[in-house]
């Protein structure tokens, strides 16, 4: 009878592992292994999280269709692209739009001029986020780079130059936080 009871224990235990190895979770966010958008199959590319100073800011997980530790070949890409922003903490939308600026100056660089009324197009659709809220930012070729938060509402914004600069953010020459690259490529 011990037998059977730990052979079922142990059956239920190995059956649960793969289960469990799903996916990658960052400071208590889980980032599922796949999600489909635009009727494709995204796999997560890597997750990582966003500090500054001592404080934990964001977990981000990075989708793609096409995995690739190389940052230049993932922004360059003409593929659909993802990443999912959970916050980890209240931020005000002003802050939020002061980071995304900034790393847009440092990476997008004389093609900055081109891409500001966007980005202010952009920057008006997020949000105030409070602990647990998400943004979510998707780039689809052929139809641009969509927005989505909590507030349940899309906006997008078009051009693949738009989403090169907006993925330098985070995988640029000047990342916003080059741990939360590495996270995002996979490398940790």
């Amino acid at each position: 009878m011990k037998n059977a009871t730990l052979c079922a224990v142990v059956m239920a235990v190995v059956l649960a592992l793969p289960a469990a190895a799903k996916g990658k979770e960052v400071s208590g966010v889980q980032f599922p292994d796949t999600v489909t958008v635009e009727g494709k199959e995204l796999k997560l590319n890597g997750a990582g999280l966003r500090k500054k100073i001592v404080f934990n800011v964001y977990a981000a997980g990075l989708y793609l269709e096409k995995t690739s530790q190389d940052a230049q070949q993932v922004i360059q890409s003409d593929q659909v692209k993802r990443v999912r922003m959970s916050m980890l903490r209240d931020l005000e939308k002003g802050k939020i739009v002061e980071a995304i600026e900034e790393g847009f100056k440092k990476n997008a660089g004389d093609k900055l001029p081109a891409l500001q009324q966007r980005l202010e197009k952009f920057t008006a659709a997020i949000p105030d986020l409070k602990k647990g809220d998400e943004l979510v930012l998707t780039y689809a070729p052929g139809k641009g780079t969509t927005i989505e938060s909590k507030t349940g509402q899309k906006m997008s914004v078009e051009g693949k130059d738009f989403s090169d600069a907006l993925f330098s953010v985070w995988l640029g020459k000047e990342p916003v936080d080059g741990s939360l690259k590495d996270g995002m490529l996979g490398k940790d």
